[in-house]
Parts: structure tokens; sequence; C-alpha cells
């Protein structure tokens, strides 16, 4: 079963889908973050012709002082650049992790995106988080690029 969701001129369809599709997506188009390794569940949106508009992969908070069993992160979001695309696939992750009993969910955005889709979808700026480069004693194989992050983030009964 599917929703449909007008986004301007376009039409789009809610679609669960499986992380393995969700991170080929994430290696074709998103312009700056590799696929995930793990999910809590992924949601994609495609068009009335079926074709794949965008996901997004939903998972645990990688910061471990926000994982406390009742957040989920937006670990990745991408698009083709379907219009709404984005602000559609916000709202539609934060409404499956409230049926499911999450409290919180948060995203991060580069401080040199705007954040217009996350505003539009109901989500909260909570203003800069995390420094420019990822500081742990591990290596990481993730490229980081040295920009400042935004956090965003909803919470039932906001």
């Amino acid at each position: 079963m599917s929703r449909e969701i007008s986004g301007g001129e376009n039409i789009l369809r809610l679609k669960p889908i499986s992380l393995k599709d969700a991170n080929a997506f994430v290696a074709q188009h998103h312009r700056h973050h590799k696929p995930v390794v793990g999910h809590k569940f992924s949601v994609s949106c495609v068009d009335m012709n079926g074709t794949l508009r965008g996901v997004a992969i939903v998972g645990r908070p990688v910061s471990r002082h926000l994982d406390d069993g009742l957040s989920l992160e937006v670990n990745r979001l991408c698009t083709d650049g379907t219009i709404n695309a984005c602000t559609i696939l916000y709202a539609a992750a934060w409404r499956a992790a409230r049926a499911m009993g999450y409290e919180r969910m948060f995203t991060y955005i580069l401080e040199t995106e705007n954040g217009a889709s996350l505003r539009a979808a109901g989500w909260d700026c909570d203003g800069p988080a995390g420094g420019k480069n990822w500081t742990g004693e591990r290596y990481r194989q993730e490229e980081m690029f040295p920009l400042m992050k935004i956090r965003y983030s909803k919470h039932i009964g906001r």
C-alpha cells in the first residue's frame, strides 16, 4: 500500500524500500555522502510512473549521547531533485518513527544548506552541532566535509 502526496506539479507516492535499494540510490545521487551500513527503516517516494525520486534512510543516532532508545536519526536523505520530495520524505520518516513509538528524531545538514525542506516538514532548527571533522579514535571510511553541521529535530508534542 502506498500513499499519494501532491509534490507541486508531481504526484508522489510513498513506498517502503530495502536498505540495499536505498543505498544504491544514495550511491548514484548523493552529493557528498556514501551509503550507510545499517538502518531501522527506509522510505522512498516514486512518481506516478513508478520512477524512484528519493529515499530517506533512518537509523540509530550517530551520536551515542542521543542514542537513548527512543530517538532516531535520518542518516541519509537523497532525491533526484524532484520538487517537494525532500519535504515529503522528512515528514514520512517522522510519521513512521512516531507510529513505532519513537519520541525524537534528528538529522544534520551542512551549514551551506538552507533547511527549507526540513522547516516545511515542521522540523525545528537546533542550531550548530558537531565540529568540522569527526574526532573519534577509530578510523572512519566516510568522507567528512570540513563544514559545520546544523541539527534539526522533531519531538513528540512539537
